[in-house]
């Protein structure tokens, strides 16, 4: 049987096996641990050394050969699926200051490994560990086992630090809203002297209990889960500092004025953490005491529609607040709270500081991400890469390793870049697609939106059917500079269709109230602007494309995006696949939805705006619904519902439900059958013998 890209793409976990990835900069630059499979193809990561003087690539911790399956228990499922991991092996890892030892899971053992002699150790642990973290000096790691934090290390016997006697209490563990939308996905840090650890306790008991059934089996129990819906109750997060001798020191603040923990550092600027109201329009940065665990104000930020959290700040860097602030309509970094990047410059992220300088991620063109240094002493800002493309760093002392992907070439190009010395190049082994992504990209006139259009790579006759392929709202792109963000859409253009990709308002990457047009509404501005980018497209190219045969396919946010466009525009899509919608968003989580919509007994008509249920009556076209009944992060409940008021209505329509399955599909079979399931829908739903190549469904 002949290679398909469907079959590749699940092979290749969405082309992410083989490139490098999870980089860490020792402080000397001398040294870049990262991982990466032996393959494109091969799921199993592996741990790797860069030795950047000489160029040598070493392989510390060898995955590739495992066999079988390692059982995991369900908090670090949980953290997999928050973290949106779909690799097996080593899949994270932690150092310690120098970043000699590194510690990290392998074949459900702890191991610590030495990266100057190559050995590794196993450590003695209790079954269930996840998430082990070494000490700055080395000598412990810290890991999650059950409900409790546990510490080891080489000649220190395996023992209980922290625990409580309470099911719905946890120690060291990020909650579900930390980890899904804070970007937080720890609960414990040590001390520079690394003899005391500050660890978060959450409580889950004011959270409503969710069921996540098994329904392909009748006799296994449903699931529970915690999950903080839009007005409900959040879980309880305290802070707590534990030191190896057994003491505890309680953190200090009122948790009714801040609800969310959301970042904590400890580096040798002091304890530092940031927390954040329920309503999101406060953000505080402070410092610890340590001895009392009294915090001390640093920042205090405020917004009147929110404080956006910004990966690596706010932070210390030679004793100066560091953030990332909305200034004169756009997103600027600030020492001291004044702005050192220009109003035309939109900061995405802090890789790192110290006392000389920040080395951060920003957008001028919305489709390009640039990395940039601001340099403290000088007040300067030099441009790390120029060349057009979606680029991201990591670094240590003078050293960056900075990851490029452009429009030309798949992949990444992880480049390791130091102020003296030859540049080194860390090789990507990521599979070449079979599909070759040339997007055209376009701007329409009246919201300046960024558009991509693909077209078949082959010869068609007549106007072609138009599908639009979004993403759509907040926090995601998919018009960037990047050959593999083109991938699947480039794949549903050579099936026969002109694939239009659109970035709206409440996408990220731009300033002038762009990602805050949503406010209060996520429905009109997402879908009015879809509109645009569609009349631009038939405006532009006339006769080459048939605007009678419109439709949208998206997941997620895009899925719910798809479902309103035939619900309200029916004039204009002919047909929609949504996959994993939020169809209610009452149905979804605090953190999220309350950041756009307050809450539902505070803005009852936000919810209604923004509601698919509330139109199913509506509905007129063509519409696939998918889902995975084991989905954790939008419920099986939210397509459910929406099936549910259409059937009621009379409505007819097509639920494909997916068991076992997740967010994020990471089964292989699932992954490939659902593109070319999506693709027969289009055909029978626009009609007119749609042209393409034939694809058969595995068996």
């Amino acid at each position: 049987m002949s290679d398909t890209f469907p079959r590749q793409y699940a092979r290749t976990r969405r082309f992410s096996l083989g490139t490098p990835r999870n980089l860490t900069v020792s402080p000397d630059g001398e040294r870049v641990v990262f991982l990466r499979s032996a393959s494109g193809e091969d799921p199993r990561t592996s741990l790797w050394v860069l030795e950047v003087a000489t160029g040598e690539e070493r392989l510390v911790i060898d995955a590739s050969s495992s066999t079988g399956p390692v059982s995991m228990t369900g908090a670090e499922r949980a953290l997999r699926e928050r973290t949106r991991e779909s690799a097996e092996g080593v899949t994270a890892y932690s150092t310690d200051r120098t970043v000699d030892r590194v510690a990290c899971l392998h074949r459900g053992s702890l191991v610590v490994a030495d990266l100057s002699s190559g050995g590794v150790e196993t450590l003695e642990c209790e079954a269930g560990a996840f998430g082990p973290v070494v000490s700055p000096d080395g000598a412990h790691v810290a890991y999650v086992s059950g409900t409790g934090l546990r510490v080891t290390g080489p000649g220190d016997p395996d023992r209980l630090l922290i625990d409580e006697d309470s099911p719905t209490v946890s120690w060291g563990q990020a909650e579900f809203i930390a980890a899904e939308e804070m970007g937080r996905t720890r609960g414990f840090w040590w001390s520079p002297e690394s003899d005391r650890l500050a660890v978060a306790r959450v409580d889950v008991a004011p959270v409503t209990a969710w069921w996540i059934s098994h329904p392909v089996d009748p006799a296994r129990a449903p699931t529970a889960i915690r999950y903080p819906a839009a007005g409900g109750a959040n879980a309880t997060v305290g802070l707590s500092l534990i030191g190896l001798d057994g003491s505890r020191t309680d953190v200090k603040w009122d948790p009714g004025e801040w609800e969310y923990l959301a970042a904590v550092r400890w580096t040798d600027e002091g304890l530092q953490m940031t927390l954040q109201s329920r309503d999101q329009r406060r953000l505080l940065f402070a410092r610890v005491d340590p001895r009392t665990g009294d915090i001390e104000t640093l920042a205090d930020l405020s917004d009147p529609l929110w404080v956006e959290l910004v990966p690596g700040v706010p932070v210390l860097a030679g004793g100066r607040p560091v953030t990332v602030e909305e200034v004169d309509g756009s997103r600027r970094l600030c020492v001291d709270r004044v702005p050192v990047t220009p109003v035309d410059m939109w900061v995405r992220g802090v890789a790192d500081t110290d006392a000389e300088r920040i080395v951060f991620t920003a957008s001028v063109e919305p489709t390009r991400v640039g990395v940039y240094e601001y340099r403290l002493a000088g007040d300067e800002l030099v441009a790390v890469t120029r060349t057009p493309g979606v680029h991201s760093v990591a670094a240590g002392g003078a050293t960056l390793a900075v990851t490029s992907r452009t429009l030309e070439r798949w992949g990444a190009r992880v480049e390791v870049l130091g102020r003296e010395g030859p540049r080194r190049t860390i090789e990507d082994l990521s599979v070449r697609p079979l599909v070759e992504p040339r997007p055209e990209m376009l701007r329409t006139a009246d919201n300046d939106i960024r558009v991509a259009v693909l077209w078949p790579n082959r010869p068609h006759e007549g106007p072609l059917p138009i599908l639009l392929d979004p993403y759509g709202g907040p926090h995601a792109q998919r018009v960037l500079a990047s050959f593999n963000s083109f991938l699947v859409s480039q794949w549903f253009a050579d099936q026969g269709f002109a694939v239009v990709v659109a970035d709206g308002r409440g996408t990220p990457g731009r300033g002038d109230g762009w990602e805050r047009a949503v406010a209060g509404d996520l429905a009109g501005p997402v879908l009015e602007d879809q509109v645009e980018a569609l009349l631009t497209v038939v405006d532009r190219y006339g006769d080459r494309v048939d605007p009678s045969r419109v439709a949208v396919r998206g997941w997620s946010f895009g899925g719910y995006l798809a479902a309103l466009a035939v619900l309200r525009r029916p004039d204009v899509f002919a047909a929609a696949i949504a996959g994993a919608p939020v169809t209610d968003w009452a149905l979804y989580d605090t953190h999220y939805t309350e950041r756009y919509l307050g809450t539902p007994g505070e803005q009852p008509e936000a919810y209604g705006r923004s509601s698919l249920v509330d139109e199913a009556h509506r509905l007129e076209r063509p519409l696939m619904l998918i889902h995975g009944l084991a989905d954790d992060n939008v419920v099986a409940a939210h397509t459910l519902r929406l099936s549910r008021a259409l059937l009621e209505s009379g409505r007819p329509h097509e639920v494909l439900p997916l068991s076992g399955v997740t967010h994020m599909t990471p089964q292989e079979e699932v992954a490939e059958n659902l593109l070319i399931l999506q693709v027969d829908f289009l055909r029978r739903s626009l009609g007119r013998g749609t042209p393409g190549e034939a694809t058969t469904p595995m068996a």
